[in-house]
This record gives structure tokens, sequence and C-alpha cells, in this order.
């Protein structure tokens, strides 16, 4: 009989881990296809294709401009299609998360929301990228929330990553939030200097420098910050594979991408490639900073759990 008792409630967790199985999937899937939108749009940018579809949302008036097609109006065609794609799944998500809430972390109902809510607030400034002709300030925005967007998905599947913590962070999760943040702000600057072409008009007639020189100088602290995390992880005894992993991909990514941002300036933007993957190499350390102090935070609050427990015990 107790056999029997235990088979069902083991069927019953079972049954109860599905739906969330099945977000945590479905969210991997989205931050990847959102790397590869952000890793598209800069190509678009950078190809002079921003405008190729002079409508929106359509294209030349149709879902698929066969006529009209070359390769600037396909990246933005291909850009909107993987943007129309994530809206779908960023519904689903909603959907999913509010149906299967019973099951869920109470916090995932109300974070699929906010994903959600951002990737319509996308698509309404990636028609307004297209209406207002490339207005800068709309194109920065529009990168700085699918940046926004990407790291909320990153936060959701982290979380419902099974993790086992070993409670020796200390003082990493501000480090790397820290980090997060200072990287954010510096693709923002970056994402300023693109969609204002600052680079060529500073080369070009000594206009706009303040904003390139901005964007160089802002380098420094998320460099310090991150080589900081990744000095502290090194020294830390015990750490989790996990987040030393993370830590030595982020100082490898951040290696790589200084490396990219100065054959970008030294080259002047004529290589589009070098401009494309120096984006997407930033998308992807924000991204790594992200689950890594995600992770951290996990950690520190399993620690704090377990110290807390051992307190009542030995009270006992």
């Amino acid at each position: 009989m107790s056999e029997f008792v235990l088979q069902q409630q083991n069927e019953a967790a079972v049954e109860q881990q599905k739906p969330k199985e099945m977000i945590r999937r479905l969210v991997w899937k989205m931050c990847i296809a959102t790397l590869i939108l952000m890793a598209i749009g800069s190509a678009t940018r950078v190809m002079n294709a921003g405008l190729a579809c002079p409508d929106w949302p359509l294209c030349y008036g149709e879902l698929v401009p066969a006529k009209q097609m070359n390769l600037q109006v396909f990246l933005e065609w291909f850009h909107r299609l993987d943007a129309a794609l994530i809206g779908l799944s960023a519904i689903a998500l909603f959907g999913l998360s509010w149906w299967h809430r019973r099951f869920l972390p109470r916090w995932l109902p109300w974070a699929s929301t906010f994903a959600l809510f951002l990737i319509v607030f996308q698509g309404i400034l990636g028609g307004l990228t297209v209406t207002e002709l490339l207005r800068f300030d709309i194109v920065t925005a529009h990168l700085g929330t699918a940046l926004l967007f990407f790291c909320t998905l990153l936060i959701i599947g982290t979380a419902l990553t099974p993790y086992q913590g070993t409670g020796t962070v200390g003082k990493l999760p501000w480090v790397g939030l820290t980090a997060a943040i200072l990287v954010y702000l510096q693709s923002l600057l970056g994402a300023l200097v693109g969609s204002r072409w600052a680079l060529h008009q500073c080369f070009g007639g000594s206009q706009l420098c303040t904003v390139m020189y901005s964007h160089i100088a802002g380098l420094v602290p998320p460099t310090v910050t991150t080589l900081a995390m990744v000095f502290i992880c090194w020294r830390t005894p015990a750490l989790h594979p996990a987040l030393r992993r993370l830590a030595n991909i982020a100082g490898g990514l951040l290696t790589l991408q200084i490396l990219l941002g100065f054959a970008t300036f030294k080259l002047h933007l004529q290589v589009e490639p070098l401009t494309v993957s120096h984006q997407a190499i930033g998308a992807a350390l924000l991204g790594t900073l992200v689950a890594f102090t995600v992770l951290a935070q996990r950690d520190s609050v399993s620690a704090e759990y377990t110290s807390a427990e051992s307190r009542v015990l030995s009270a006992e």
C-alpha cells in the first residue's frame, strides 16, 4: 500500500514539473532567436537596409516581396519575420504561464507578462523606425528594448534551470549585477554611436566626436567590473562550476569584444561583419553576466536558507 502511495506521489510530482520544463525550453529557444534577431538588426543597419522595405508591417504591400527581393530587402524582411515569430512565442509564453500558474513559481506569470509587454513595445518601435525614417533616438530605444527583452528571457530561463548552490558566492551577485548594468549602458552608448553614424561623422568632419569618445571612455567601468568578477571567482574556493564557467566565458567575451571594437574603429566601420560581430558579442556578454548574476543570487539565497535552518536546529 505504501509503495502504491509513493508511486502516485512521484507521478504527481512529474506531472507538476512538465509545465515548468516546457516553459524553460521555450524560453531558451526564444533567447537564441532574440540573439539572432539583434545580430540581423545590426546587419540591417550597417548594410543600409533599414528602409529597404518602405512600408510597415508589410514589405512593398506583401508578406513576401518576391519581385523586389535582394540582399537589403531580404535582411529587413527576415528581421521582421524573426521578430514576428518571437512575438508569437511571447504570446505562447504568456498563455502557458497563466494557464499552468498553479504548478509554477508565483513570479513567472508576471515575468511573462512583462516580456510580452516588452515585445509589443519593441514591435511599435520597429514600426516607428521605418515611418520616422530611422530617427536615431527611436533606433537606440529599439535596441535598448531588445536587450531588455533578452535579459528578461535569460532571467526566466536561468531561474527555472535546476541548480544547487554551494553557498560560497559572497558579494558576487552584486558584482555580477553591477557589471551587467554597466555593459547594458555601454551597449546603449554603442547603439547611439551607430544610429547617429558618429564614427563616420567624427572622422569626416569632427562632428559627434563627443558621442563616439563617450562610448570609448565608457568601456572602462564595465571592463574593470567584469574583470573584478572573474578575479573574485578565481580566488573563491568551492565555487559552483557553473559560476566559474560563466565567469570565464564572460572574460573571454570581454576580451573578444574589446578586440572587435578596436578593429572596427581602426577600419572605420568599413568591414560589415566586424561591426555586426561587435554588437552580437556585446549582447552575448550581457547575457552571460545576467545568467551569472541570477545563479549567484540563487546560490546566495540557498546559503541563507541553509544557515537559518541550521540555527533553528541548533536552537532545538
